[in-house]
């Protein structure tokens, strides 16, 4: 039974999970980072809710991993999102050997299935060392995760194509796929932006499969129960956890933080230049290098004949994310950076066809030896030297920059903060960078409790006036309309406020951000007292 087992193991599957997880490894950040970094692990480490949307998927995904005997929380945390990551990597894998190995109408992935694994997995090494999947699994960050999902998806209803084209459908696939869709809202609401390429791949099979109410009712269901996630956000606020963003108890509150509401919105003339930037957040040859781009061109020609759903899929797929975060998201210069991530799917995809152009091109030049009657053992070591020159040099590429593995400044800056600061202070800060770091490192590492940490962008939220009852219960901020009010004024009153009996620091950004006039800033260490 053993060796039955043993026989059906894919070792190349192995692999592109193995890989890439032990090139994460490497690079991994050892403890907190900056951005969202700390505000993550410390959701994750009281299973609250994060910045809007609340993550719940994610937030659950990684609370088991704080349980590991080693390393601290923030690395236990980064090391669940290396697992995701290396996971999406197996997820390309998944996919480029199917729709390589799948196919009835030609023999030439029939002929060799060992160059379609090894090319198969080529392509799951080169989406695991491209910049921006690299970058989001050193540390913690849900996109991997969301990505993984996709290829699932991906996978199933690709499936369930075979199993309909057969003529023994079974949609017990398609009920999966709805009900990891659904779930895959608690990682990232971006996931929605894949159900028009997901309904193509089904519709295209037959149009009339709409007209079947109670598969779509089904389906529904399934999906319903998926999303279900996301009553983690009411019932965890009801605890009090330690992070409680926007404290969802209530429907409002909760339809608030759900739907992103509270970032502010800010109206941005676009000219031909800005949208040109907007669309370049999205860029296969940044991640792949132009060899990989024309690659993906040659898979896509490649196999379009035989599979034009699963091409016409990657376009819809792609028009619908540049529709929603170029379009009508509308990000302003500055910012665009922050959208580059929210395509970390589309690049898996990409990835695929990537996978696909490997083999054909591949097998073109096996086919060329073997007409030329060349010694098959030293071409056959050549052409795997020549596959996997595409993940070795994006890989070279992208080693230093992403190498996080000695990346202690977030985690010294917070503790230095937190040491130089008065007993009993309010420190005010500003950015996120600022922010979470101190959150992780007083509310996980339970260094220096005694400090209140404000927010100063969330002053204008009664939710988070309400964390700090002490500071606010009976403050004039609790009088007046705080929506009208701007971060900046709010905070001159709260300093006000507190400034005759506690001793109050702000932090370098807020000390550049706010003018505090009438005031005389004493440099505090790191901060301003």
């Amino acid at each position: 039974m053993l060796h039955s087992v043993l026989r059906r193991l894919d070792v190349f599957s192995i692999l592109s999970f193995l890989l890439p997880l032990c090139i994460y490894l490497l690079t991994l950040a050892p403890s907190v980072t900056f951005f969202d970094s700390g505000e993550f692990i410390t959701a994750i480490s009281c299973l609250g809710s994060s910045h809007s949307p609340g993550y719940p998927l994610f937030i659950n995904y990684a609370k088991p991993f704080t349980w590991l005997p080693f390393g601290s929380v923030a690395f236990r945390v980064n090391f669940a999102t290396a697992i995701s990551g290396a996971l999406a990597c197996y997820g390309a894998y998944l996919l480029s050997f199917w729709m390589l190995h799948s196919d009835g109408e030609t023999g030439e992935a029939a002929v060799d299935p060992l160059l379609s694994r090894i090319a198969a997995l080529a392509a799951a090494l080169t989406l695991a060392c491209s910049p921006r999947l690299w970058l989001q699994s050193n540390h913690d960050k849900p996109y991997p995760l969301v990505a993984f999902l996709v290829a699932i998806v991906l996978y199933l209803i690709l499936r369930w194509r075979a199993s309909y084209r057969a003529g023994a459908e079974r949609p017990s696939y398609i009920y999966a796929a709805a009900f990891l869709s659904g779930l895959g809202t608690g990682a990232h609401q971006t996931i929605i932006l894949m159900i028009p390429a997901y309904a193509f791949l089904i519709l295209s099979m037959n149009w009339r499969i709409v007209f079947r109410i109670r598969d779509f009712i089904v389906a529904l269901i399934f999906g319903v129960l998926g999303f279900a996630i996301n009553l983690h956000l009411p019932i965890r606020a009801s605890r009090l956890p330690l992070l409680n963003w926007g404290n969802p108890q209530t429907q409002d509150q909760f339809l608030w933080h759900f739907l992103r509401k509270g970032y502010p919105t800010e109206r941005v003339e676009r000219d031909l230049s800005l949208f040109w930037q907007q669309l370049n957040a999205f860029s296969v040859p940044y991640e792949f290098t132009l060899t990989g781009f024309l690659l993906m061109i040659i898979g896509m020609m490649a196999i379009f004949q035989r599979q034009k759903a699963e091409v016409i899929a990657y376009f819809l797929a792609l028009f619908c994310f540049l529709l929603v975060i170029a379009g009508y998201f509308n990000t302003p210069l500055e910012t665009i950076f922050l959208t580059e991530e929210f395509f970390t799917p589309l690049y898996l995809f990409s990835a695929v066809f990537v996978g696909i152009g490997i083999f054909f091109s591949s097998s073109k030049l096996l086919n060329f030896a073997v007409s030329r009657k060349l010694s098959q053992l030293p071409v056959k070591a050549v052409l795997i030297m020549i596959i996997f020159a595409l993940p070795g040099s994006v890989c070279a590429l992208n080693y230093v920059k992403n190498d996080q593995h000695l990346n202690y400044v977030a985690y010294d800056y917070a503790s230095n903060v937190l040491r130089s600061a008065p007993r009993e202070a309010v420190l005010y800060t500003w950015g996120d960078s600022g922010a979470f770091p101190l959150w992780y490192i007083q509310g996980v590492e339970k260094m220096r409790e005694d400090l209140d940490l404000v927010h100063t962008p969330h002053l204008v939220f009664d939710w988070y006036l309400d964390e700090f009852p002490q500071l606010f219960k009976n403050s004039y901020l609790r009088r007046i309309p705080l929506e009208s009010q701007s971060p900046e004024n709010v905070l001159l009153v709260a300093v006000a406020e507190q400034y005759p009996r506690r001793p109050v620091l702000i932090d370098f950004s807020t000390r550049y951000s706010v003018p505090f006039g009438g005031y005389r800033l004493l440099q505090r260490g790191i901060t301003y007292q």
